[in-house]
């Protein structure tokens, strides 16, 4: 399917969960690959390895990796997606990111070859690999993680449940963590001080929990999650110079 899309000139996007993506609200043209329940298998191995499938979701890994008694996936047991999209975006929270752990990465490449990249070739940085810059599809994830007791794993990852809900708003609907955190910044705390939380446009509205998001109030369309997130870059920049970058994948959205 790759390379017929590459033949062709037909744009390939690859959804895992969509737990970050803001799809144009009047659909997107091109190929839509899914990678969710149908390729999520896992598979644990003795010596402390686990092989996932893009499409298994974190939560599953991370509850696979406790029974088993492995511990170093705790991080990401409440990210919501996939580990395909974990992959791609490295994605982390409190203090890990799957480059801490992730030993290789088996993909497709745009012209429809198998590729194995190791972890030391994906140039994983902050939101940032390999697989982002050249478009590769992750099809399966090696991660090394390490023996410990079930229970305290459990402990670690409950308390990390605890922690996010205190402090993001799970209980409405967003695309995750809107922006990058800025070098020697935090996006939520610069978009407080400019005064921004609360702001709203549409049914999108600046979290009042934590600033980091924009959550939808029950009627939002992408156009105006969009056009929040634009005003947000635009008052943060006239604020305190600094250019917010989005974390959340925008697709078929004008600028």
């Amino acid at each position: 399917m790759a390379a017929l899309c590459a033949e062709t000139g037909t744009p390939l996007r690859v959804l895992g969960a969509g737990s970050n993506v803001l799809a144009a609200d009047e659909g997107v043209r091109g190929v839509i690959l899914k990678l969710a329940e149908d390729f999520a298998k896992i598979a644990l191995s003795e010596n402390g390895c686990i092989t996932a499938q893009a499409g298994a979701s974190n939560e599953r890994i991370a509850a696979a990796a406790q029974q088993a008694g492995l511990a170093g996936f705790e991080f990401a047991s409440g990210i919501p997606g996939t580990i395909g999209g974990a992959a791609v975006m490295n994605a982390g929270a409190y203090g890990g990111q799957l480059s801490d752990v992730a030993e290789w990465v088996r993909c497709l490449t745009p012209d429809g070859r198998i590729r194995r990249i190791s972890a030391e070739d994906a140039h994983w940085g902050y939101r940032q690999s390999l697989m982002m810059d050249e478009g590769h599809l992750v099809l399966e994830v090696g991660l090394r993680l390490a023996p410990d007791d079930p229970a305290a794993i459990q402990t670690r990852m409950d308390d990390l449940r605890h922690r996010r809900e205190e402090k993001q708003p799970l209980d409405m609907p967003s695309a995750g963590s809107t922006f990058k955190r800025p070098e020697g910044h935090f996006a939520g705390k610069l978009i407080q001080d400019a005064g921004m939380q609360g702001c709203r446009i549409g049914g999108a509205q600046v979290s009042l929990k934590h600033a980091g998001f924009i959550v939808n109030c029950g009627d939002a369309t992408a156009h105006d999650v969009q056009q929040l997130i634009q005003t947000v870059q635009e008052r943060v920049f006239e604020t305190s110079g600094v250019r917010l970058e989005p974390e959340v994948r925008q697709w078929g959205l004008k600028a």
